[in-house]
């Protein structure tokens, strides 16, 4: 076999705006190049710790379970179904967007049986129709979507949610994939028993090592369980003792990705969380205000309107395939369309972590703009930039 001719490796130079991965910090990106330890040198061990304290922080928890994933999103979210989940379990899940579809099929790969609580794509679920489900279906866990990231909803009322899982007996999981970090979020406070996030979105960080906490009341279900975990990788009760104190070998760890994890944690610590929040309500307003004054709607309503991941209505007839390649060959600019009940009506534009700027905004509304009038929609980029400017 003749020797491939490969080419340097030059991607090229985007401004992620879509639903992530989000622009990565440049002192993440330097972490990243440091020097690579073994998963079990006492100088990795020591930054394990950092990650697990300064995850604590940013997750608002006190819990012992605090760990990242090996892994993206979806492999922190499949370990608490993985974990939590036992054949013959019921599992009330949400019906409100693509997640809580991919919450169910991982529900049925570990045995149980998802039920669905229903409700419009792009709308947040109501806590009297949870009610009803919970005592209909009498489920043993319930998980919601703290931050959609397929409609742009932030679920409202999570205290709520949780006081009528327990008063039921049940667990609850929050997805916090595009929240953590950008919204807020207060595991211990709102009791929630189980959270997990994505390194990409809110925390500006290469996927790879993902957010997980756990309650003492989800371990202990997760050790009491009668039937082993049917994932070795993902398995909380073995993953433990590399994790908790004992620190003995179960697979080796992404090190370089968990560098990546510590230095996004540490600029989460080093802006204080609560400030972090506020950012992005300050720099997505803006962003909300410009894309209003140029004409276009954003979706949801305002009492769930998600600052990380907004939903912006295109007018019709508009091909939202050509909006983005606009904006990605005209002007290196990434953002995404709609998925399910909303593809082809909606672009999703993220405004998470590192990404969310006053440039990154103001760059985004005169390209889209732009992308718009070449496809002959009379809209007002001028005023757009104007209005997130003056809110800026």
């Amino acid at each position: 076999m003749e020797q491939p001719d490969v080419s340097e490796l030059t991607p090229p130079q985007r401004t992620l705006m879509g639903p992530g991965p989000s622009d990565v910090h440049p002192r993440v990106l330097r972490a990243m190049s440091t020097p690579l330890v073994g998963h079990l040198d006492p100088a990795f061990v020591d930054i394990m710790d950092e990650v697990q304290e300064l995850l604590r922080y940013t997750f608002q928890t006190d819990n012992d379970w605090t760990i990242p994933v090996s892994g993206t999103g979806s492999a922190s979210m499949e370990t608490a179904f993985a974990n939590l989940t036992e054949p013959g379990d019921t599992v009330l899940v949400p019906g409100n967007g693509y997640f809580g579809e991919r919450m169910a099929s991982m529900v049925r790969r570990a045995g149980g049986e998802p039920v669905f609580v229903d409700a419009p794509w792009g709308e947040p679920l109501d806590p009297d129709d949870v009610a009803v489900a919970f005592d209909r279906h009498q489920p043993d866990l319930f998980g919601f979507v703290h931050a959609e990231t397929s409609t742009g909803v932030l679920q409202p009322d999570v205290p709520e949610l949780t006081t009528i899982a327990h008063e039921h007996d049940a667990l609850v999981v929050a997805d916090c994939v595009t929240s953590l970090g950008g919204v807020a979020l207060r595991v211990d406070e709102w009791d929630v028993d189980v959270a997990y996030s994505g390194p990409q979105k809110c925390l500006s960080c290469p996927p790879g090592a993902s957010p997980l906490t756990l309650s003492d009341a989800a371990v202990e279900r997760v050790f009491d369980r009668e039937t082993p975990v049917r994932s070795w990788y993902l398995d909380l009760t073995e993953l433990g003792g590399y994790w908790g104190e004992e620190r003995t070998y179960h697979h080796t760890a992404p090190i370089t990705n968990v560098y990546a994890l510590r230095e996004a944690l540490r600029l989460v610590a080093e802006e204080g969380i609560e400030q972090r929040w506020e950012r992005h309500e300050r720099v997505a307003g803006a962003l909300r205000a410009g894309v209003e004054s140029m004409g276009l709607e954003l979706e949801p309503e305002p009492e769930c309107w998600l600052p990380s991941l907004n939903a912006v209505r295109l007018p019709e007839n508009v091909d939202d395939s050509a909006v983005i390649d606009h904006l990605l060959s005209v002007y290196d600019i990434e953002v995404a369309s709609g998925l399910g009940d909303l593809a082809g009506e909606i672009l999703r534009i993220g405004c998470m972590g590192y990404s969310a700027r006053p440039t990154n905004v103001v760059s985004l509304l005169a390209a889209l703009g732009d992308a718009l009038e070449a496809q002959h929609v009379d809209v007002d980029a001028r005023a757009g930039v104007g209005a997130a400017m003056e809110r800026l």
